[in-house]
């Protein structure tokens, strides 16, 4: 990633600081429900733990976008953990679309065609590191 998606990523994060982020988790998750049904049987009922868990793990990588490298470890190791919740590689793919959807419908007008790329490519970057550790 560079510098700027590096910027971009920050400064629309911090645009979604002052929602609620039990809001934006919940949009989220109803959003990937609603695509992939079949998904949601990977979740707990009771979704304010997850909730919290996701919004948690977003602000670290933000915070961290430039010491991605460094967590290249923790982030296989992730993987590997998802691989016993029963998640597979073509579920990347569903959680990268309500991802994208959901940052586009909660910035607005923040929301651009280079944001939008920025978040991809970060998103690429840690999926492909949690796939790697999927396989290990």
């Amino acid at each position: 990633m560079t510098t700027e998606q590096v910027r971009l990523i920050r400064e629309t994060w911090e645009v979604l600081r002052g929602v609620n982020p039990y809001l934006v988790a919940d949009v989220f998750y109803r959003r990937l429900f609603m695509e992939h049904p079949g998904l949601r049987r990977l979740f707990p009922d009771e979704m304010d733990q997850q909730y919290g868990k996701l919004m948690d793990m977003l602000n670290m990588l933000v915070e961290r976008l430039d010491q991605l490298d460094d967590l290249a470890d923790d982030i296989a190791d992730l993987g590997r953990r998802h691989v016993h919740y029963g998640v597979k590689p073509e579920y990347y793919n569903a959680v990268a679309r309500a991802l994208l959807w959901t940052l586009e419908q909660a910035l607005e007008d923040s929301w651009s065609g280079e944001a939008e790329q920025a978040w991809t490519d970060c998103y690429l970057q840690l999926a492909g590191q949690m796939q790697a550790g999927m396989s290990h």
